[in-house]
């Protein structure tokens, strides 16, 4: 067991580390080939912060473990809006100026919605994941088109201040295609060592992805939003994690159904997405409601925190560790 835990441990430090290689490495490489700021900010870094995520999931519905990959969905989701906006917004109260971010709040409250619908009959089925995917799809289709066609959104200037730009091309290709190799392998540790675990102490697929696999492929969101609202980069960190909560629910979340569809666990319907949604519409109306508008401040950061606490907390006890 101790073998298991410290491959956990290092495979969840690998995975961070080769996340933020791989998104350095892809933003020099997007910049020195002429790709704008705002696309760069918006996809390339939106999606490679997810790539942990996607490569969790993938593994593990390709291992026959569908349970870990929903979990890691689902609370990558709850973990980004509960524990990182609030653990940064606890730091630094958050505020909201871009317009990009503003529209995408309802964008990620309607995908939830279609995934609850797809969802309810229990069953995550091949079509259910095809059409995530598409939907995968057509975001980054609009995300592109609002990136070329948004002229002086406040967030532009955040994401041209965070690019590298003094990296040589063979640098940046070179993080790149090592951050990714990386990632591979640092997932297939992380989803070995968890699915070993869970069955140690008795508990699904399902726990171990919301809780310790949810948590560790969130951590470059976590480190992404800390270290934006330090320089004041209020909406990258906050459109980091709506960005990355659209990503896992249609990019995430489809890889089971894509790969191994079948039936989820009643609790995911029951408990884990009533809570998302939860969430979600607490953030809109702590973040873009009629009392503050557009701003989190450092109480309503610590409600969010004690909200993840809560949920974890009542999670180990359905599950029957205490």
């Amino acid at each position: 067991m101790l073998l298991t835990v410290v491959a956990l441990v290092v495979g969840l430090v690998l995975l961070v580390w080769s996340a933020d290689r791989f998104v350095i490495g892809a933003s020099a490489t997007a910049s020195i080939l002429g790709v704008s700021p705002l696309v760069v900010g918006i996809l390339i870094v939106g999606i490679g912060t997810s790539a942990p995520e996607m490569l969790v999931s993938a593994i593990a519905a390709a291992d026959g473990q569908p349970g870990l990959a929903v979990g890691n969905a689902l609370g990558s989701n709850i973990t980004n809006i509960a524990l990182i906006l609030g653990f940064t917004a606890l730091l630094i109260p958050l505020k909201v100026q871009s317009k990009l971010v503003t529209r995408e709040i309802p964008l990620l409250i309607l995908v939830m919605l279609v995934g609850y619908f797809l969802l309810s009959d229990g069953d995550l089925g091949f079509v259910d994941g095809s059409i995530l995917l598409i939907g995968f799809v057509l975001v980054v289709v609009r995300q592109i088109w609002e990136a070329k066609h948004s002229k002086g959104d406040s967030i532009a200037a955040e994401f041209e201040a965070e690019i590298p730009r003094d990296m040589p091309l063979k640098i940046a290709l070179m993080w790149l295609l090592f951050g990714f190799v990386l990632l591979i392998a640092s997932a297939r540790v992380l989803v070995w060592s968890a699915v070993e675990i869970a069955q140690f102490f008795g508990l699904s697929d399902l726990v171990i992805g919301l809780t310790v696999v949810a948590i560790g492929t969130s951590l470059p969101e976590l480190a992404a939003s800390v270290a934006a609202a330090r320089k004041n980069e209020h909406d990258i960190a906050i459109g980091n994690v709506v960005g990355s909560n659209l990503f896992n629910l249609l990019g995430v979340m489809a890889l089971p159904g894509v790969i191994a569809p079948g039936a989820i666990d009643a609790e995911v319907m029951s408990r884990d997405y009533p809570v998302m949604l939860l969430l979600t519409g607490i953030f809109f109306l702590v973040a873009f409601g009629p009392r503050k508008a557009r701003r989190i401040s450092r109480v309503e950061g610590g409600g969010l925190l004690a909200m993840y606490v809560a949920y974890l907390l009542y999670l180990l006890h359905d599950a029957g560790v205490y």
